[in-house]
């Protein structure tokens, strides 16, 4: 009997095969990454590592001019930012305006004590050491360090955000540990977090233990929780 149907072309269904795989297995990661922190943490990381130290630097620059002109910013005395590693964005230029307008800038700073982060007093050409990741510190006295609810502006550094405030980190829970008393109702810090654009995602599954953000700002956009 003689089909019905025309003859499926040699190799097409493999041409088809190799061309809809990698589009499943694409969607595939992309969903799992949204449910699954760890592979969120994994694709977003490699995101911003992938960015050129050109596109590092106009993103620094931009996202300088964006919190600059913030009133939060304007308005506040002790400002705590972080240096920049694995691909975040680098607030330098913040920072150095920071100092040029008398304001007091803080790092953070790993206490073994409490396991969480405190905040210490930086100055430019200031002795630095390394904790236990790598990250330079101010090489301070511990008496010197002031808890997060003491300062007036905080900019978190991040893996991943929501357009609702909500923020993925390394997964250590440093921050969140050390920033549960700011959300309180007689505390005035300001929270806002840092990220690459490409850092965004869709809606973040919270925990209870996460703190969520005043605001997150990028190169190209301030999202205002």
């Amino acid at each position: 009997m003689q089909s019905l149907f025309p003859p499926e072309p040699t190799g097409s269904r493999s041409t088809v095969l190799a061309t809809v795989l990698p589009e499943i297995s694409s969607k595939t990661f992309h969903m799992s990454a949204q449910t699954n922190p760890n592979l969120l943490r994994q694709q977003k990381r490699e995101q911003r590592r992938q960015l050129s130290a050109s596109q590092q630097a106009q993103h620094a620059e931009q996202l300088g001019t964006r919190i600059l002109q913030h009133n939060t910013f304007i308005d506040c005395q002790r400002i705590a930012a972080y240096l920049a590693n694995d691909g975040e964005i680098d607030p330098v230029h913040i920072i150095e305006q920071a100092w040029n307008l008398g304001k007091q800038v803080y790092l953070p700073v790993l206490s073994a004590h409490e396991n969480s982060l405190l905040f210490a007093r930086y100055e430019a050409n200031m002795p630095m050491c390394r904790n236990e990741f790598g990250i330079e510190e101010p090489n301070s006295a511990p008496e010197h360090w002031l808890k997060a609810e003491h300062m007036d502006l905080i900019l978190v550094p991040l893996v991943a955000f929501d357009e609702r405030g909500n923020r993925t980190g390394m997964g250590g829970g440093f921050y969140d540990r050390s920033l549960a008393n700011t959300r309180q109702q007689e505390n005035s810090t300001h929270l806002i977090g840092l990220a690459h654009e490409i850092q965004k995602t869709a809606q973040l599954e919270v925990q209870s233990w996460d703190i969520p953000l005043h605001a997150i700002a990028t190169e190209s956009d301030f999202y205002k929780a």
